[in-house]
């Protein structure tokens, strides 16, 4: 456990991180934010906005000012990240972390199962094109893996069980 008590989920887009952390907060002391509501917030304007808008690498640069703030800002958390923020260099700093992890099909099943399927695919630019999404998750996955601390395989469970198996990990990492 990181010293500053924080937990960081990590995954691919749509693997259930919010899902989780809701769960989590529930059932713990853990406080929780979402990196890109942060980022929503501090624009003024939705990600896939300022995807259209701004570009990719700016996201990028407000990701980098998020990773900065939360490691020098907060202390027991659970912290929801957007698929690519596993690539900040400072996440060891801030917090222990947890992939969530499922294979690319399932992750796509679960938000095409999802009752609000639609809304959870247009606010997730990098889905448009499921062709380019599963090349971006082959690339993403083995970084994920080898970044992560605790690995929590989520295919086939709730977002209860997922919760309760990362609080019993976490516990016995720390």
């Amino acid at each position: 456990m990181s010293s500053r008590n924080n937990i960081i989920l990590i995954g691919f887009m749509g693997v259930g991180k919010g899902s989780v952390a809701r769960e989590v907060i529930k059932n713990s002391e853990y406080m929780a934010i979402d990196t890109d509501d942060l980022i929503e917030s501090m624009e003024n304007k939705r990600v896939k906005n300022i995807f259209e808008e701004d570009g990719e690498s700016y996201f990028r640069k407000l990701e980098l000012d998020v990773a900065l703030w939360l490691e020098s800002s907060i202390k027991n958390t659970l912290i929801s990240t957007g698929g690519g923020f596993y690539k900040q260099k400072n996440l060891k700093k801030i917090a222990t972390i947890i992939l969530l992890d499922s294979p690319f099909e399932k992750i796509i099943k679960r938000i095409k199962n999802h009752p609000n399927a639609a809304k959870k695919l247009k606010k997730r630019p990098l889905l448009a094109d499921l062709k380019k999404a599963e090349e971006l998750y082959k690339e993403r996955r083995p970084e994920y893996l080898a970044l992560a601390d605790i690995v929590i395989d989520v295919t086939k469970k709730s977002a209860l069980e997922c919760s309760n198996e990362l609080l019993k990990k976490v516990k016995k990492y720390a």
